[in-house]
């Protein structure tokens, strides 16, 4: 096949970035989405170019660090895939394609493809563990468990942290990815004592580190590689509000 590639380049935050056009020749169907920008990279380095940045590790659907934009979609045209599992029989010869990085501001750019992902860390630092004393780990099957709450809690452990319903939310939020993180642990018996400390203390840092509110788009679940429910949102929403009751003060809790 034989693409035309337009690449957001940006040296920085700083710098107002600008796309740039590239012939991506002889592009087999069978490679992936990276394999192909691998490719293109190999021959910008040949030609003394600066090649394209942009995020990989596991290229197996797992870690999510390889979130980009691919003409207007994260992660590109197939749902419930990540931009590495994206092969190149989903496009056509002679298809322009378009590639930016994460569009949020809590996302800032570090370079070309590649956005700083750091505010999720500090989402999960501020409640996503458990810090209860649990004492060592148990036989199988001592702390009874009722399958849906294992289910539910399975379903929003997915979550790998891509970053793909921020940048597909209009108001750029990250409460999909919140509520999944908050969800897995709540539904637990070892993170029940910490429910509703873990769901105030997460939303705060969320809305601290700049991202949105969720107004029920429902964008993120569409984007979501793992298919997480918007579900878990209106769970998170009813545990901070008994969480937010039961931290008033009494005098306030009564006017």
């Amino acid at each position: 096949m034989r693409l035309t590639l337009h690449v957001w380049r940006q040296s920085d935050a700083r710098d107002p970035g600008r796309f740039e056009t590239y012939e991506a020749n002889d592009i087999s169907e069978s490679m992936s989405f990276l394999d192909m920008l691998d490719l293109v990279n190999e021959r910008l380095t040949e030609d003394g170019k600066e090649p394209i940045a942009f995020d990989h590790d596991c290229r197996e659907g797992i870690c999510g660090s390889c979130g980009m934009m691919i003409n207007g979609v994260p992660h590109g045209p197939k749902t419930m895939t990540t931009a590495c599992q994206l092969h190149m029989r989903s496009f056509s010869d002679g298809d322009e394609i378009w590639i930016e990085p994460w569009r949020a501001q809590a996302f800032p750019v570090i370079r070309d493809l590649v956005v700083s992902r750091d505010p999720f860390d500090r989402i999960i630092e501020s409640g996503g563990y458990v810090s209860v004393r649990t004492g060592s780990a148990p036989d199988a099957h001592t702390i009874p468990v009722e399958k849906q709450a294992a289910d539910e809690a399975m379903d929003a452990a997915v979550c790998i942290g891509c970053g793909a319903c921020v940048a597909a939310c209009p108001n750029a939020s990250a409460m999909l990815f919140t509520a999944a993180k908050v969800a897995h642990l709540a539904l637990m018996p070892q993170g029940a004592p910490e429910r509703y400390d873990r769901v105030l203390s997460m939303v705060e840092t969320h809305d601290e580190e700049g991202f949105g509110n969720c107004t029920n788009h429902g964008a993120c679940e569409v984007a979501c590689p793992k298919g997480i429910s918007v579900d878990y949102i209106a769970q998170l929403n009813r545990d901070l509000f008994r969480a937010t009751l039961s931290s008033r003060p009494a005098n306030e809790a009564k006017e």
